[in-house]
């Protein structure tokens, strides 16, 4: 059996070291059960949306047989019932994600938006002329378009921590890049490219020596490896549930409460006032002065699901598998040598989002044979079109692992990537 530098053997069953079990995972995702063009499903497009297990699909369906109601608004058994259900949820983020209160987390309707509700409320308060904003050019559109408009807007300069031939950010231009007028610096904690981890506490540290604030797009980490927001010392924390097995249309925003505090709303309506008369209006109080109109109450409900699963596997033990996952498949892959992966080769130092391009074959050509063979990737420029062209790229294949993939998973990819070739005739 080969061994690695780090020492873990290549060839070893996953759940041997991490407890994690793929196998005994897939049981709870009625998903795989399914055929696709005859084949079993092997599911590799996780940084875009991970399934669904059966606890969170069960928590869905008894929130509207059972408890539907609106929340905050009604004193009757279904709306306590409700609104009950929908605090406890904001209640285990907080605990997951290591925040000092409940009140720290607004629930916005994915990633994206909370980005934007910083962008907007803060940022067009706080943002001005001769201001400058920090990015990194491995960054999600997510987290690069807000800023791009705002600094258009408000006549602030927007400048970029470069990246290096491994795929990693080039941390000594950061301090170069940091003068007074720095007022935020925004980076993901994982990309959802090149799959690299990022030290986004050692970025916060460096940041707060002229006074910027620190902004971390987690879309891509909270559900792979722990993630403690006070410990990081992030100013705001974003991150999506259906990333991390719960349901589309459920984002979240941590912030500092003395920020949320500070900030006015962006979205004006019903919920998110304490009082209004015909000439004025008082907003609540965070987080709920940022959550105006009905919310996605099942939604919600049913993450507190999705959380608990992840909490009963434990993140460090994900983070196990998924190192021992990715070594394999970045060994596999190296075997084709007509094969260039991007990012990190070091899986002590990146994610499972694993993006590559085959020398003839176009990554949307690639994802077409594949799924003829039941293995569902991605490929495009995974809303990350600025680094993938500084890949050099129009787009790449991206193959991004969970707790329910294992070596046979990367093994159906191989061989279909083999497949691939053989299929236009360059075997």
């Amino acid at each position: 059996m080969r061994k690695t530098d780090n020492g873990r053997s290549i060839g070893a069953k996953c759940a041997a070291s991490s407890g994690i079990d793929p196998a005994e995972i897939k049981r709870d995702f009625p998903i795989f059960e399914r055929k696709i063009h005859g084949h079993r499903l092997v599911y590799l497009d996780n940084a875009a949306t991970t399934q669904k297990p059966e606890q969170v699909l069960a928590a869905l369906n008894s929130y509207y047989r059972y408890h539907n109601a609106n929340v905050h608004r009604g004193l009757h058994t279904l709306a306590e019932e409700a609104t009950l259900a929908y605090e406890l949820t904001r209640k285990k983020v907080a605990e997951f994600i290591g925040a000092r209160a409940p009140e720290e987390i607004v629930f916005t309707r994915n990633a994206t938006e909370a980005i934007n509700l910083v962008a907007y409320s803060w940022g067009r308060a706080n943002i001005g002329p001769g201001d400058r904003l920090v990015v990194t050019q491995m960054e999600h559109h997510a987290n690069l378009v807000p800023w791009i408009v705002l600094a258009e807007r408000t006549g602030a300069e927007l400048k970029y921590i470069p990246i290096d031939g491994n795929g990693e950010l080039d941390l000594e231009t950061l301090p170069k890049l940091l003068t007074p007028n720095t007022k935020l610096v925004a980076v993901t904690q994982m990309s959802n490219v090149l799959g690299t981890i990022n030290p986004v506490r050692q970025i916060g540290q460096l940041a707060r020596q002229t006074g910027a604030l620190l902004l971390v797009d987690g879309a891509q980490a909270v559900p792979h490896l722990p993630v403690d927001v006070a410990d990081i010392d992030a100013d705001f924390y974003v991150f999506s549930a259906h990333k991390m097995l719960g349901p589309t249309g459920v984002g979240i925003l941590y912030a500092k409460f003395s920020l949320l505090e500070s900030m006015e709303p962006y979205n004006l309506g019903g919920e998110m006032i304490s009082r209004v008369s015909f000439e004025s209006v008082e907003w609540n109080q965070p987080p709920h002065k940022f959550e105006a109109g009905t919310p996605d109450i099942a939604g919600v409900v049913a993450f507190a699901a999705a959380l608990d699963y992840l909490k009963r596997l434990g993140l460090e033990a994900v983070r196990d598998h998924e190192i021992e996952l990715t070594e394999y498949t970045l060994n596999r892959l190296s075997e084709l040598k007509h094969i260039k992966v991007f990012g990190p080769t070091d899986p002590t130092r990146r994610g499972a989002a694993i993006s590559f391009v085959d020398d003839k074959i176009h990554p949307h050509d690639l994802a077409s044979v594949l799924d003829s063979r039941g293995v569902a990737i991605r490929a495009g420029h995974h809303c990350a079109q600025p680094l993938t062209n500084l890949l050099g790229q129009i787009s790449t294949a991206r193959a991004s692992l969970y707790i329910y993939n294992d070596r046979e998973d990367v093994d159906e990819l191989v061989e279909g990537l083999i497949a691939a070739r053989r299929f236009f005739g360059y075997v």
